[in-house]
């Protein structure tokens, strides 16, 4: 689904991703963690576009988008969930969602009906049709991030690069976000890419997992033999 080979890439000239090389298969759940500044949010930031790549590739179901801009790689069915709370607080969950739908669907990727959409959103999010009327700003932070993902949702997606997906939230929260994106692979056939500050939480659901240090990838590992570990602060 996803392969990026010796990515390198970083901010008004400075690099911060050195040759970073990682895969994501179709339906797997891929765990990116490292210390605070190991340039885990600058790759998934060059993945979908946001920031350019200066040297490797990305590929994204096999389809060279080392190039290509942040808008059409969604269109494309790659969707990135930024670690704060992406929802316009003005507007309604109900419009938010629709907002979120046009803003692929009026560029001709969409096909199917929002209502359809809207109602499969619903039913894996069932907190959002009772809030459906409510203004987004008064949700709490949980389900401010439950409306997050399904205005990914909204975009039919293929695969999720999800940023910190527990930031700020209490821990039984963390697991019902988690559970959310392991249910997504499940039942939609997604693929995750994900950058996990809770190590326990991510390897939980996480089928692979990556070790980012200093901007360079030092491990790849399967989830289970490294949550099998004592302690992760040596890889870190």
């Amino acid at each position: 689904m996803l392969e990026v080979d010796g990515l390198r890439t970083g901010y008004r000239g400075r690099p911060a991703v050195f040759d970073a090389s990682l895969s994501v298969a179709e339906g797997e759940i891929v765990a990116l963690v490292g210390h605070n500044g190991a340039g885990k949010t600058t790759t998934l930031k060059s993945v979908v576009g946001l920031l350019p790549a200066w040297q490797g590739g990305v590929r994204f179901r096999e389809e060279d988008i080392s190039r290509s801009r942040a808008a059409d790689n969604v269109r494309r069915g790659l969707c990135f969930l930024p670690e704060d709370d992406f929802v316009f607080t003005d507007l309604t969950v109900e419009d938010n969602l629709t907002l979120a739908r046009f803003g692929v669907g009026s560029q001709g990727r969409a096909s199917r009906d929002a209502d359809a959409v809207r109602a499969e959103i619903f039913e894996v999010l069932p907190v959002l049709r009772e809030r459906s009327k409510q203004r987004a700003g008064t949700l709490s932070g949980g389900e401010r991030r439950m409306l997050s993902i399904g205005m990914a949702l909204a975009a039919e997606p293929r695969m999720l690069l999800v940023d910190e997906p527990s930031l700020g939230l209490a821990p039984v929260l963390v697991e019902r976000v988690m559970d959310l994106l392991a249910e997504l692979v499940r039942r939609k056939g997604l693929s995750v890419l994900m950058v996990e500050q809770n190590v326990d939480q991510a390897l939980r659901i996480a089928d692979r997992c990556y070790v980012m240090r200093a901007g360079r990838i030092v491990m790849e590992e399967s989830a289970a033999r490294l949550a099998a570990r004592d302690q992760w602060w040596d890889l870190f």
